[in-house]
């Protein structure tokens, strides 16, 4: 028995690119979708893109094993592969092991210096000091 949602064999084997990263936040926000559907959406922030550029990403990121597809209707259904959320730390394990040597406090302190507004500051204080409770 066949199952209807194609995935790829190969697995994630590099990093999304910008504008894949665009692709999959509507995917994220929005659900599973059809190219059209991703068009669309993907429209809304970048006016400059078409259609058939959509769908030839989505069908490289397809078959990189960045999105799934369902192909038992007529217009195949895209979605994520991964969670945002475990893609986000997958990235971010991969940038503070290049960039800051494994070290996640480095990656902090950098950003604490010169990337953090006051409010953003207070924010992080009171996150840090409930989570001693």
């Amino acid at each position: 028995m066949s199952s209807s949602k194609n995935i790829p064999i190969s697995t994630q084997t590099r990093k999304p690119t910008k504008a894949e990263l665009m692709l999959l936040g509507v995917l994220w926000q929005h659900g599973p979708a059809t190219a059209k559907q991703v068009f669309e959406h993907a429209q809304k922030q970048r006016p400059e893109v078409n259609q058939a550029t959509v769908l030839r990403q989505l069908q490289i990121m397809h078959s990189d094993g960045l999105l799934t597809r369902d192909e038992s209707a007529r217009s195949h259904v895209y979605a994520a592969a991964q969670a945002q959320e475990k893609l986000q730390t997958n990235l971010l394990k991969d940038f503070i092991q290049r960039a800051f040597s494994g070290s996640g406090k480095e990656l902090i302190m950098a950003a604490l210096k010169e990337h953090v507004s006051d409010k953003d500051r207070a924010e992080i204080q009171e996150f840090l000091h409930g989570d001693k409770k």
